[in-house]
């Protein structure tokens, strides 16, 4: 919508004066306050500045739950009801360890394998980093207990394990977003950005492991409760093995036929639903407990929602008085001198600006600032993806954010020192791959 700025506005687009609603966000984010703070803030100074009524507000609110940033957040809302209800129909659990099971776990290295593979699966099935490894912590801790693998260790993979499951998945919030954004489609982003990525993160993330790991052994070790279930004591019923099945058939076959029909981000919305009244019926669960765990889960993730809906308002607002457009004026002229690889890495350095914890806000608001200006320097798509990862996805591995805590305490250690570093060691090797890629990229596609 267009929006009319009064006559006394300071801001007189385009200019650089109108990005300061988006700073002051930021900044709050880096002082530890909360999301919807931060939004708040930021959304009540561009109303100010801009000198906006109440009713034109109102507007933009009515717009923001109408747009794709809405759709997506309701889509992780769904998801995170529809891990609710896997959990309670035992799928999650018959998932973990028919995985630890057909790796054979014997040995450390087995062991971290069947993790990564578990993270992977499950946080890119259900669309939730703390959520998923949550879920299979109970069964895979004491794998690694008896087999010596340090706390840190596991923290550290169920991190990076996780984030590439959100990466990979789907119908995940971030893998939707950036599909909308860049104009790819599911198989062009997995082969010209995630999988490469995603690869390069993992061998640095096992280098940054084996590195600590040394110094770890004989120091650190797990206490576990007496009544987390050891893998061999854990029996799959016929109806678990079935449900479980079933599931992997109806997900495999929804995602297929959206792939080959070029179904859009609102039919990710649909194939929760759907999946929902599967595991429903073939779990032979009540049609109300059905019901109630959706919404349970749904209203776990509220606040994401919230934070979603905030974001696409004060981002329409910045957008409207030229913030932008300023900012892609001025970086432009810089860019003419190093061209689309400028471009390339100071979106991947500058792009995220660490706003932790709200990955799809992050996308949105490196697309806005860079997006436009990515293109008028001739950088593909399919590089400026990976461009999107790196901004968005290593932030919460350079320095403590509430994400990496989260993964550390679900793995039962404290140890932040010996964590980050095996965190750096990972991150520098995919900003090595970075650097690489937007160099090869473009001359690939170009």
């Amino acid at each position: 919508m267009e929006i009319q700025m009064t006559s006394w506005s300071p801001v007189n687009p385009p200019s650089l004066l109108a990005l300061i609603p988006l700073l002051v966000y930021i900044v709050l984010m880096f002082r530890g306050k909360g999301n919807i703070t931060g939004l708040l803030a930021g959304i009540g100074i561009a109303v100010i500045m801009m000198g906006i009524d109440l009713k034109t507000l109102a507007q933009v609110f009515q717009d923001a739950l109408g747009s794709t940033t809405a759709m997506v957040g309701l889509i992780i809302l769904a998801g995170s009801g529809l891990g609710l209800l896997m959990n309670r129909a035992g799928i999650t659990q018959t998932l973990v360890y028919w995985i630890v099971k057909i790796v054979g776990v014997n040995t450390p290295n087995k062991a971290k394998f069947s993790l990564i593979i578990s993270s992977i699966i499950i946080c890119g099935l259900l669309g939730t980093l703390g959520g998923g490894n949550a879920i299979i912590a109970p069964i895979l801790l004491p794998i690694m207990a008896s087999l010596a693998v340090p706390p840190t260790v596991v923290g550290v993979l169920f991190k990076t394990a996780g984030e590439i499951g959100l990466m990979v998945g789907p119908l995940t919030g971030v893998t939707l977003i950036t599909m909308e954004v860049t104009g790819l489609n599911y198989g062009q982003l997995m082969l010209y950005a995630v999988i490469p990525f995603s690869i390069v993160w993992l061998i640095g993330t096992w280098i940054g492991t084996k590195r600590i790991e040394k110094d770890l052994i004989g120091k650190e070790d797990y206490h576990l409760d007496a009544d987390i279930p050891n893998i061999d004591a854990i029996h799959l019923s016929d109806e678990q093995k079935r449900s479980t099945i079933i599931f992997l058939i109806g997900f495999l076959a929804l995602v297929v036929y959206g792939v080959l029909s070029k179904q859009g981000t609102n039919y990710a919305f649909l194939v929760m639903v759907l999946l929902a009244l599967l595991v429903t019926v073939v779990s032979r669960m009540n049609a109300d407990e059905s019901i109630g765990l959706m919404v349970k889960g749904m209203a776990s993730q509220f606040e994401m929602m919230v934070i979603f809906i905030c974001l696409e308002v004060l981002l329409t607002l910045v957008s409207a008085s030229g913030g932008f457009d300023a900012l892609g004026n001025w970086l432009g002229g810089l860019a003419a001198h190093a061209g689309s690889f400028g471009v390339y890495i100071v979106a991947s350095l500058v792009g995220g600006f660490g706003i932790e914890a709200a990955a799809v806000a992050e996308i949105k608001i490196i697309y806005d600032m860079f997006g436009q200006l990515a293109m008028n320097v001739g950088l593909p798509m399919s590089v400026f993806a990976t461009c999107i990862l790196a901004a968005t996805r290593l932030t919460g591995s350079m320095y403590p954010t509430s994400n990496f805590a989260g993964q550390m305490g679900i793995a039962h250690s404290s140890n932040t020192k010996d964590g980050l570093r095996a965190l750096w060691i990972s991150v520098g090797l995919v900003w090595a791959w970075v650097v690489v890629w937007g160099l090869v990229g473009p001359m690939l596609f170009n």
